[in-house]
């Protein structure tokens, strides 16, 4: 008889526990659809996006202490895979319905020629910019790091030392001590803006797995990243040591991502051959889960394609989840989409 009652009890204690993991809150992505790429389209699209999200949040996105915002754009593949500029431009533009003003709406990235290359810098011949009123920060130009904000754990104790060791043993590395240990972070982000928007491109890289919110908010937006290429191992842990830095994370408002295109196989370098694109846009405060949803599609484009699944033991979303940035379970999301 006690055996049945231990038994009832165990299946009513599952029972229960059950139901409180399929009761736990869905973590929300926001989604719209958009019926082409022009700028009316993205005009659309982004303001159902922000508005739903405001909505949710109960607060409006409205001017505060210092009365600007920061858009960090994607243009380090070139031509063809950045930010759409439709994109940029809808936000801003809803940007400033909220009351922002354009001069206080600034826009970073990392590579000047590649900004240019990519429409976001005035071409040479003409000189005019195709963001009138609003600044364009370009990182390497070295005016925009702070000495006092840098990040300097090449790979902290707390991830897997053994992996370290098998990723790095054949590579070679010829910078000092310091120099190796010193990424300078871009600081208007989140010293001089209220808060700052990140506008992702997705491609896979060999290094990070994939490319796309964690990476374009940290290791694009930092000084002397290119250490971590020479060692592959320390790319992961840096990504996610950096995007778990407090002020960056706490100004940090949401990424909004375009489908109009991405990639699956040979990035981060653009190469049409295998550039995807679906007529949506996602907005999401969790960049693991939105980079999570993307290396699902890119699989998924691999396989059909006859490609491998990105590696496995490329964990930069593994490291971030451990660090608390976002969750990596693309079960645990809910889909909302936003009707026109």
């Amino acid at each position: 008889m006690r055996f049945y009652i231990l038994v009832a009890f165990l299946i009513a204690l599952v029972s229960s526990t059950q139901g409180q993991v399929d009761a736990a809150p869905k973590l929300p992505v926001w989604e719209a659809q958009l019926p082409d790429f022009g700028q009316p389209a993205y005009n659309g699209g982004v303001e159902r996006l922000i508005t739903d999200f405001e909505k949710a949040a109960g607060k409006p996105l409205l001017p505060g202490e210092k009365k600007k915002v920061g858009l960090k754009i994607y243009a380090d593949s070139g031509p063809g895979m950045a930010t759409p500029i439709p994109l940029v431009r809808a936000v801003i533009a809803a940007l400033e319905r909220r009351g922002f003003a354009p001069e206080n709406i600034f826009l970073v990235g990392l590579n000047q020629l590649r900004l240019r290359m990519s429409g976001f810098l005035p071409p040479l011949s003409t000189g005019k910019s195709p963001f009138p009123g609003h600044q364009i920060y370009v990182l390497e130009s070295g005016r925009f790091f702070d000495p006092v904000w840098f990040y300097d754990s090449p790979l902290p104790q707390r991830f897997d030392p053994i992996f370290a060791a098998e990723q790095t043993k054949d590579d070679s590395n010829t910078s000092t001590r310091d120099q190796d240990r010193m990424s300078f972070l871009a600081t208007p982000l989140f010293l001089e803006a209220d808060f700052w928007i990140n506008l992702p491109i997705y491609t896979d890289h060999p290094t990070l797995g994939i490319n796309g919110s964690l990476v374009n908010a940290t290791l694009w937006n930092a000084s002397n990243t290119a250490r971590f290429f020479r060692s592959p191992a320390n790319a992961p842990a840096a990504v996610a040591e950096m995007s778990a830095i407090p002020e960056l994370r706490e100004t940090w408002a949401f990424s909004i991502v375009s489908l109009q295109h991405y990639q699956f196989i040979g990035g981060p370098f653009f190469n049409s051959l295998y550039a995807s694109s679906e007529p949506l846009l996602w907005l999401s405060r969790d960049p693991v889960m939105l980079d999570s949803l993307m290396l699902e599609r890119i699989n998924d484009r691999r396989k059909r394609s006859g490609f491998p699944d990105i590696s496995e033991e490329i964990r930069t979303l593994e490291f971030a989840e451990m660090l608390g940035v976002g969750l990596r379970d693309t079960e645990s999301v809910e889909i909302i989409e936003i009707d026109e």
